[in-house]
């Protein structure tokens, strides 16, 4: 069989030293899932909060565990659909739940999109930037036709 290999646009960042995350920040697909994603991911998040709030105080942390793990999940699921089903968030991650507390005091998650968000919206301007500059490329060989088709 032979092999045809073409240039995707796809990227490679390697998280922490171990996992890859593969994807074309400048596919406009990437774009539109990720900014869907956010919002799912915010109302995971949400949900957690309201769900969380209404645990007993006699609650020995099971519920909250478990509460913590239906999150990561969905998170996790809401990322590899924005991002292809070929990145596994969990195995990616190493594990680690995306609703812990990082170091810095902020959700595991809400560092990862921190990092990613600029790389998808750099991708998106540069998609629609190379947009623009092909139709302004196609708006000038159309005027200099008609200034040929004019002149005869």
């Amino acid at each position: 069989m032979q092999e045809l290999n073409i240039d995707t646009g796809v990227r490679e960042y390697r998280i922490n030293g171990s996992g890859v995350l593969r994807f074309n920040p400048s596919d406009p697909n990437v774009y539109n899932r990720f900014m869907e994603m956010l919002e799912k991911v915010q109302a995971v998040e949400n949900e957690l909060v309201e769900k969380a709030g209404q645990l007993p105080k006699e609650d020995n942390g099971v519920a909250a565990l478990s509460l913590l793990a239906e999150a990561d999940r969905k998170t996790k699921a809401a990322l590899q659909e924005a991002f292809g089903q070929e990145n596994d968030f969990d195995q990616l991650l190493g594990g680690v739940n995306l609703m812990a507390v990082a170091g810095n005091g902020e959700r595991v998650v809400t560092n990862l999109l921190d990092a990613l968000r600029p790389i998808v919206q750099e991708g998106a301007s540069r998609f629609y930037e190379e947009k623009a500059n092909a139709a302004v490329a196609k708006a000038q060989a159309n005027r200099e036709a008609r200034r040929a088709a004019g002149r005869k």
